[in-house]
C-alpha cells in the first residue's frame, strides 16, 4: 500500500437555512437557548465584520476552541467545532483550516451546544460549537498570497487558492491548494547561550553561543464533494499533503573554542480519504456510515558532530489507519435519542531506525518492529430531555482489540476494555447550567511511543521504542457550573478528578541477564490526576469599549505517579501544572478593521528518563493582529507574532548510571530566544 489520492467533505441538512432567525439589529443578541442550544445569527458577529466561519466561532461566549488530537480512530479527533452537524471527517487538514475556507456571508448560524442536544453525537464532550451553513448557489473562490519576515532576515513566502461550487441538484464541491516556504517558523528555535555546569553548580564545562534555526516548506490540496444518494446525502473528502522541515543548529564553545553541529531534515507525507453516508430510514431512525482511511510515511534524518564526535540517527517508517464506523440514531418520542452502532479500525506501522556513533553501527531496542493492531467498539448510548430544564445521559462503549509486533520485539497480546459514562446537564434558571459527568475513559496506543527517539542523535542518551504498551485507563470525575452574565458574557468553573490505571510514562529496559539496556515509554503504576479550569468570556462595552471582547482559560492541573526508580511520587511527564491564555479583539466599524492581541501562557514540563531529568520552560508568547477590509472582496491582516522575545529554556540533568543512584554527571542548560516574525496576508475574494 503506497500514497494515493482522495477524496471528503461534511453533511449539508437540507432544513438548515430555514431555521434561521432574521436579526432585527446590527449587533443581534443570540436566541435563547432550546435544549441546550443557543444559537448565534450572522447579526450576532456583524461588528468584527468576519472573514470566515473561524472568526465567527472564536468569538462565541462561552466557548474555546480546541482543534483536536492526531489520535488514532475517529472519536476525538476532530475538535470540538461541528460543521453542519457533524464533525469534519479529516485529521491531517487541521479544523482552523477548514473552518477558514469557509466564508462568512456562508453562515446561517454558529450554534452553542451545552450538555447535549437532539441529533447530535456529542463525543463525550460537554460543549461544541456547530456552523450551521447556507446554501448559496453559484462559485465563490479566493486567493491569498501571504509571507512571514522573520526576525533573524528570513522572509518566507506562500499562497493559497480556494474554490467553492453549490451545483444544482443539491451537490456542493469544494477544493483548496496551498504552497508555503518556511511554514510555521519554530519559536522554540533561536538564539541564545548553552552552560553545562559540573555537579558543583558553579564550574562551568561548557560555555557556548547557540544559534538554531527551524524551516520547512509545505504543499497541501484538498477537495470535497456532497451529493444527494441512494435517498440520503453522500460526503466525499480528501487531503494530500507532503512536509519537509529542518532544524540546524550551530553551538561554539566560548570556552575551547570547539563547535558543535546538528542537522536534522524531516520529510513527511501525509494522505487520507474520507466517505460519510447519511440517511433518514423512518422519522424515528437515521443512518450513519463512515469510512476513512490515512496514510502517513516519515523519512526524519538526524546527524550531529562535534570535534571528537558524530552520531547518526535515521527513520523510516510508514503509518496505515483504516477506520469505519455504523451509527443508527433511534429518536422514539421527542427528548429521546438513542445511539447504536459500531466501529473498526486497522492499524499497521513499519518502521526500522538506525544508530551510528564515529561510524560504528549501535544497537537500538526496538529498532526495527512492524505492529498491528486490529480494534472494534460496540456503542450504545441513549440521551433523555427528562424536563426542560435537565436533560440525563448513559451509556458506554465496550472495546477490543489485538496487537501483534514483528522484528526486534515479537509479541501478540488481546486487550479488552468496558467504558461506561453518565452525565447530568441541569439548568436552575435561565442563566445558569449545572454539568456533571462520570466516565471510564481509555486512552489510545501512541505509535509515537513504539520506535526510538531522533534526539539520540544530540544528546547520547537512548529513548528506545516499546510496543509491549497497554493503554492508559482513568475513571473521570467531572463537574462544571456556568452562568452567563452581561447579556454575552460567560464564566465556567470546572473540577475533573482523574483516577489513572496502567500510565503510560518512562520505564527502564532490563534484558534477560537484569542490564539496564535503554529508556523507553512503559506501564509504571497507578496515578492521580486533578484539574482545575476556569474561562470567561467578557463583552466590555460596559467599560467603554465598544464592540470588544475579552476571553481567557487558566487550567492548574495536579499530577501523582510512582517512580519505577525511586519509588517516590513525582509529576507525570509531559503534562503541564499550568495552561493559560487570554485574548482581547475589538471592532472598529468607522474604520472598517478589527485589532486585538492573544497571549498565550508559557508554560513548563518534565520528562524523567533512565538517567535524566529533562526540564522545558517556555516563556508566553505575544500575538498583536490587525485586519482591515480595504474593499467588500479585500481584506489585509498583519500580525506581529512573538514579538515579546520569547524565551525556551532546555535544562537536562545527567547522571551517571539510573538517576535513582544520585550520580549527577552535569546539568545543561540551553536558553534560546524568539525575536518573532511578521505575518501579512492579502485576502481577495471573487464569486459568480
Amino acid at each position: 500500500m503506497g500514497p494515493w489520492l482522495i477524496i471528503t467533505a461534511a453533511v449539508v441538512p437540507q432544513a438548515a437555512e430555514a431555521q434561521v432567525a432574521p436579526p432585527s439589529t446590527q449587533q443581534a443578541a443570540a436566541a435563547p437557548p432550546e435544549r441546550g442550544v443557543i444559537s448565534y445569527p450572522p447579526a450576532f458577529f456583524a461588528d468584527i465584520r468576519p472573514v470566515s466561519a473561524y472568526d465567527m466561532v472564536i468569538r462565541v461566549p462561552g466557548f474555546t476552541f480546541d482543534k483536536g488530537s492526531t489520535v488514532r480512530g475517529l472519536e476525538g479527533s476532530g475538535g470540538n467545532v461541528l460543521i453542519d452537524g457533524h464533525p469534519p471527517l479529516a485529521k491531517n487538514d487541521p479544523l482552523e483550516d477548514i473552518l477558514k475556507r469557509i466564508p462568512a456571508d456562508s453562515v446561517a448560524r454558529v450554534e452553542l451546544i451545552r450538555g447535549g442536544a437532539p441529533g447530535i453525537d456529542m463525543e463525550g464532550r460537554s460543549v461544541l460549537a456547530n456552523v450551521v451553513r447556507k446554501q448559496v448557489a453559484g462559485f465563490r473562490g479566493s486567493v491569498q498570497p501571504y509571507f512571514d519576515a522573520v526576525y533573524d532576515g528570513r522572509f518566507l513566502p506562500g499562497v493559497r487558492f480556494e474554490g467553492q461550487w453549490t451545483l444544482p441538484g443539491g451537490r456542493t464541491a469544494e477544493v483548496s491548494q496551498t504552497f508555503s516556504t518556511g511554514h510555521f517558523p519554530n519559536d522554540e528555535n533561536g538564539d541564545g547561550d548553552r552552560i553545562r555546569y559540573a555537579p558543583d553548580g558553579r564550574t562551568r564545562l561548557i560555555d557556548s553561543e547557540v544559534d538554531a534555526d527551524q524551516h520547512g516548506h509545505r504543499i497541501q490540496s484538498t477537495g470535497a464533494f456532497t451529493t444527494p444518494f441512494l435517498g440520503g446525502l453522500l460526503s466525499l473528502n480528501g487531503a494530500l499533503q507532503f512536509n519537509y522541515g529542518a532544524l540546524e543548529l550551530y553551538d561554539t564553545d566560548r570556552i575551547s573554542g570547539g563547535v558543535e553541529y546538528e542537522k536534522s531534515p524531516n520529510k513527511r507525507g501525509q494522505h487520507e480519504a474520507g466517505m460519510r453516508f447519511s440517511r433518514r430510514l423512518s422519522d424515528a431512525v437515521g443512518l450513519e456510515a463512515v469510512l476513512f482511511q490515512q496514510v502517513f510515511i516519515q523519512d526524519q534524518r538526524s546527524h550531529f558532530q562535534a570535534p571528537t564526535l558524530t552520531r547518526d540517527f535515521a527513520l523510516d517508517r510508514k503509518n496505515y489507519e483504516t477506520v469505519g464506523r455504523v451509527q443508527f440514531n433511534v429518536t422514539p418520542k421527542p427528548g429521546m435519542k438513542i445511539e447504536v452502532g459500531s466501529e473498526g479500525a486497522y492499524n499497521r506501522l513499519d518502521s526500522q531506525t538506525r544508530l551510528s556513533v564515529n561510524g560504528r553501527a549501535v544497537a537500538l531496542p526496538a529498532g526495527d518492529v512492524l505492529v498491528e493492531e486490529l480494534r472494534a467498539n460496540a456503542i450504545l448510548r441513549g440521551t433523555w430531555q427528562a424536563t426542560p430544564q435537565l436533560t440525563l445521559e448513559a451509556g458506554g462503549r465496550q472495546e477490543v482489540s489485538r496487537v501483534t509486533s514483528e522484528g526486534d520485539v515479537t509479541l501478540e497480546k488481546s486487550l479488552h476494555f468496558l467504558k461506561p459514562r453518565a452525565a447530568v446537564t441541569w439548568n436552575p434558571n435561565a442563566l445558569t447550567q449545572v454539568r456533571m459527568r462520570v466516565e471510564r475513559e481509555v486512552g489510545q496506543l501512541n505509535f509515537d511511543d513504539f520506535v526510538a527517539s531522533p534526539n539520540v542523535a544530540s544528546t547520547g542518551v537512548v529513548v528506545a521504542g516499546n510496543p509491549d504498551l497497554t493503554p492508559q485507563q482513568a475513571w473521570v470525575y467531572e463537574a462544571t457550573v456556568e452562568r452567563r452574565f452581561w447579556k454575552d458574557g460567560s464564566i465556567v468553573l470546572t473540577y475533573r478528578r482523574f483516577d489513572l490505571s496502567d500510565v503510560v510514562d518512562r520505564l527502564p529496559i532490563v534484558n534477560s541477564a537484569g542490564v539496564v539496556l535503554a529508556d523507553a515509554p512503559g506501564n509504571i503504576d497507578s496515578g492521580s490526576k486533578n484539574e482545575i479550569a476556569v474561562g470567561l468570556t467578557a463583552p466590555l462595552d460596559r467599560l467603554g469599549l465598544k464592540a470588544a471582547q475579552l476571553k481567557g482559560q487558566v487550567t492548574w492541573r495536579d499530577t501523582k505517579v510512582l517512580d519505577p526508580l525511586t519509588a517516590s511520587n513525582r509529576q507525570i511527564s509531559t503534562l503541564h501544572p499550568v495552561d493559560w491564555e487570554v485574548h482581547f479583539s475589538q471592532a472598529l466599524p468607522e474604520w472598517k478593521m478589527t485589532w486585538g492581541l492573544d497571549l498565550l501562557g508559557g508554560f513548563r514540563e518534565r520528562v524523567f528518563r533512565l538517567t535524566e531529568i529533562e526540564t522545558k520552560k517556555v516563556s508566553p508568547y505575544l500575538i498583536l493582529f490587525t485586519e482591515h477590509r480595504l474593499a467588500p472582496d479585500l481584506t489585509l491582516r498583519v500580525e506581529a507574532n512573538g514579538i515579546n522575545m520569547r524565551a525556551a529554556k532546555r535544562i537536562r540533568e545527567v547522571y551517571a548510571g539510573p538517576r535513582s543512584l544520585g550520580r549527577l554527571t552535569y546539568t545543561d542548560v540551553r536558553d534560546l530566544e524568539w525575536g518573532g516574525n511578521l505575518m501579512v496576508r492579502l485576502r481577495k475574494t471573487f464569486s459568480r
